[in-house]
């Protein structure tokens, strides 16, 4: 009589659990579901996605080089902690970059990286459509960084993608403080940044990138500085 075998389960492709567990805790992390501070456990992490440590920490490293999460010195990881008090020398970064890039992509830019850039503005405006906030800060990201590399410079584009990475949950609160329904205005914005830089006009492509880092900084500054305590009668 013979043992009736059960199927094999389907191999697991290599780096995929990695992937997967770093996908979803970036996401969480970014989106602010995992508060700044919140410790991460790997023994509930693991318990959580079916999976082995290993991949666990392979992730996590992933994510502490992206600055996302923090190994403390007693070996714990906690998501890292947005340092505000530090916040204006991120923005005086972003902006610089913001122009630089803009500046160099409307002087150096080619055919290709028009249409590259014009691409990830096509996904950027229906991410905003849809009111999708990860979706828009991804996009986002991308269409920056490819103004970044047709500015034709990779260590101005190498530091300005360290920004956009860090900047992720800084950009968070940004669409929070809209509900995630950004205005049309702002994706009208990056139409006239690609206008500039396809007309070669350096002057005013630089222009419209300090306008556009600008209301960004503005809009994070009301946030953080609104009052919302409460008249309670006691």
């Amino acid at each position: 009589m013979s043992i009736p075998v059960p199927p094999a389960k389907p191999d697991r492709k290599r780096g995929s659990g990695v992937k997967h567990v770093y996908d979803v805790l970036r996401d969480e992390i970014i989106d602010l579901a995992l508060e700044p501070g919140s410790p991460i456990d790997e023994i509930q992490l693991s318990e959580r996605f079916a999976m082995s440590r290993t991949p666990i920490r392979e992730a996590l490293v992933r994510l502490a080089g992206e600055g996302l999460v923090t190994t403390l010195p007693n070996r714990s990881t906690v998501v890292s902690n947005i340092n505000f008090l530090t916040l204006h020398t991120f923005f005086d970064a972003l902006t610089l970059m913001y122009r630089v890039t803009t500046r160099l992509a409307a002087q150096y830019h080619t055919e290709e990286d028009l249409v590259s850039i014009r691409a990830h503005q096509a996904l950027f405006a229906q991410a905003v459509q849809n009111q999708d906030a990860l979706a828009m800060i991804a996009t986002n990201r991308d269409f920056h960084a490819a103004i970044a590399a047709a500015a034709q410079n990779t260590y101005y584009e190498g530091l300005f993608l360290r920004l956009l990475d860090e900047g992720r949950r800084i950009l968070r609160l940004y669409y929070q403080s809209y509900h995630d329904q950004l205005p049309q205005e702002y994706v009208t914005e990056h139409e006239d940044i690609i206008a500039a830089i396809a007309a070669r006009d350096i002057e005013k492509s630089d222009s419209l990138a300090l306008i556009h880092a600008n209301q960004i900084v503005s809009q994070i500054q009301r946030l953080i500085a609104s009052d919302r305590r409460q008249n309670i009668t006691l």
